[in-house]
């Protein structure tokens, strides 16, 4: 077992009681939290199209969305009826009815009750629409950049990840709570229509014909509308990603004498954003003018109608005043109508973009069989000829850098190339599978804010304290006033280098993938902790497919077996003191020259 093999490892040293004393026992109940089940693979079959996504995420909250057109429809109803019930009071004054004018305004403070309730609910019902849209989304954007990894700088800027994030998010999540109203406003409409066709069949008739063929006037308007949008939104992705070169490369700049030819850069780009919101802006400012206007048109005609009627004695007074009355409230629900067009306008810009970054490299294997393998995995690099053998730690060394990184993203399939995991090629084994499999580390990993167990322990039944100790890393957590419980800042950077680098060799040992890929895990700490860590790290790796590249000599000592790349190609196997002896370029590489 995972535990076992650290507890036979770990010695029980003053670091562990204070660590216990802080109550950071991460093996309870109560130190991770349950995790949410994942979205299940099959599930990107639903983000093929921007329309497509749109209907998934409406499909994923079924319940709230319709929850939310049943309450929007009770809010609107309740006070598309007002006028009735206050021509009908109207109605009983005229007539000195006092029963039905008790009637008539208890009925009207009953819908003045129902509508505000319904408001409220309708408002709940939006929120939480919101809220789940945008979580979903974060989610699949989320997963998507697990799944690149390293591949993620290469296909899409920082840019666009942070309008997707942003901007993106929130145009998405507005659009269930657009179109719950929407739906509702279309259900308050047809019965206005039916009640005024009660009452007088060219009133209704007129409002039947006359509200569709209003709104149809503003179908002209959504396709500029639609082409502006994407243009503001493409000109938010290239704005962000300018920012983040001139905040990633501000030091460069400054050294240099950059800074003014990237800040003028920026306000180009940045009046370039200005100058396209402006379009939009100007477009859209003429949707709320038509939502008044045509309403209005429609009251106009309404109104000449009911009055025509009501001289000739065809409709009675209260009927008139209903009649005004209704025509006057369905300037809301055209609104909410054309407010849920223009949202879903803007949705749509978004949902291109989040299905162009969910289709980047998609994934053969999504939603397949995981493959059986071995409990012993071996894992073979057809493009080096490495072979790493269960229950071994393998070390690989290369004077290039650039070689170990290319093996380590190969070997973790985060570019394509031939390899292969107990004989089976790892392109065939579905992407998920591949993750629980193998694990890469490197120093370009970030220690998450939050929690410090939480970052560190990746799942409930991991044992962080074994992991802690193999990594020399106890310290770490005894001086913190918390312990395990002490919020890590954004990237760690509370922590030194050399700290970060041992805290997530601790993540990766308490992980206890069946293969583990470690690039130069001791790179920022000194000879004596390497010594440690190398010692520790090889026991607390028993029976696993380790695998370390590296160029310390402390480290390559250590493994059972050493390979040493020259071109990307192995050259040389065999222990540590025998390439130093047999291999003048490894000795070169591993010695520095020195000897």
């Amino acid at each position: 077992m995972p535990g076992e093999r650290f507890r036979c490892a770990q010695f029980r040293q003053p670091q562990h009681d204070r660590l216990y004393q802080k109550g950071a026992d991460v093996n309870s109940e109560d130190a991770v939290p349950p995790a949410e089940p994942p979205l299940p693979e099959t599930e990107e079959t639903m983000v093929r199209t921007p329309a497509s996504y749109l209907r998934w995420l409406i499909r994923k909250q079924a319940g709230t969305f319709y929850l939310g057109v049943f309450w929007g429809s009770v809010w609107m109803v309740s006070l598309g009826l007002m006028p009735l019930a206050i021509g009908r009071a109207i109605d009983a004054v005229s007539g000195k009815d006092a029963g039905a004018l008790t009637l008539w305004v208890g009925l009207i403070l009953a819908l003045t009750v129902v509508n505000a309730a319904g408001s409220v609910l309708r408002h709940r019902c939006d929120t939480i629409g919101k809220l789940k849209a945008n979580y979903l989304t974060i989610r699949l954007a989320v997963r998507q950049a697990t799944r690149l990894g390293a591949r993620l700088a290469g296909r899409v800027t920082v840019g666009e990840v942070v309008a997707i994030g942003t901007a993106d998010i929130s145009r998405i999540g507005s659009l269930p709570g657009a179109v719950a109203r929407g739906a509702g406003s279309l259900i308050t409409i047809v019965i206005v229509a039916a009640v005024l066709l009660s009452s007088s069949l060219s009133l209704g008739l007129l409002v039947l014909i006359g509200a569709p063929a209003l709104l149809l006037c503003t179908g002209p308007m959504l396709s500029p509308l639609h082409k502006r949008a994407g243009r503001y939104r493409d000109l938010q992705g290239e704005l962000a990603r300018r920012a983040d070169d001139i905040v990633s490369g501000l030091r460069v700049l400054r050294g240099i004498g950059g800074e003014a030819s990237f800040s003028r850069r920026y306000r180009q780009d940045s009046q370039r954003v200005r100058h396209a919101g402006v379009q939009v802006a100007r477009l859209e400012s003429v949707l709320p003018a038509a939502e008044i206007v045509l309403p209005g048109i429609l009251v106009v005609g309404v109104v000449w109608a009911g009055a025509h009627l009501a001289i000739t004695g065809r409709i009675t007074v209260g009927e008139l005043v209903a009649a005004y009355g209704y025509v006057a409230f369905l300037g809301i629900p055209m609104r909410m109508i054309t407010d849920a067009t223009r949202t879903l306008v803007g949705a749509n810009v978004a949902a291109q973009h989040v299905v162009a970054f969910m289709r980047l490299d998609q994934d053969p294997t999504a939603g397949a069989e995981p493959v059986v393998l071995p409990e012993d995995l071996t894992l073979h690099d057809e493009t080096s000829g490495l072979t790493a053998r269960p229950g071994l730690l393998t070390a690989v060394a290369s004077r290039s850098g650039k070689e170990a990184a290319e093996f380590a993203a190969r070997c973790g399939r985060y570019t394509d190339g031939p390899v292969t995991v107990s004989r089976v090629p790892l392109e065939q084994l579905p992407l998920e599978q591949v993750r629980k499999l193998i694990l890469v580390v490197s120093n370009d990993d970030a220690l998450f804010s939050g929690k410090l167990s939480d970052t560190l322990l990746g799942r409930p039944d991991g044992e962080l304290t074994g992991a802690l100790h193999a990594a020399s890393a106890l310290d770490i957590v005894a001086a913190l006033p918390d312990g395990l419980s002490a919020t890590v800042a954004e990237g760690g950077r509370s922590f030194s280098g050399g700290e970060r680098q041992r805290l997530r060799l601790a993540r990766a040992l308490a992980a206890d993938p069946p293969i583990l890929i470690m690039v130069e895990p001791t790179s920022a700490v000194d000879a004596h902790t390497e010594l440690v860590i190398a010692e520790r790290v090889r026991m607390a790796r028993t029976g696993r497919t380790t695998v370390i590249m590296t160029t310390s000599p402390l480290l390559l000592d250590q493994a059972d077996e050493v390979a040493y790349l020259e071109n990307g190609v192995v050259i040389a196997t065999g222990t540590h003191r025998e390439l130093i002896k047999n291999t003048p370029q490894y000795a070169e590489t591993v010695t520095r020259g020195e000897i």
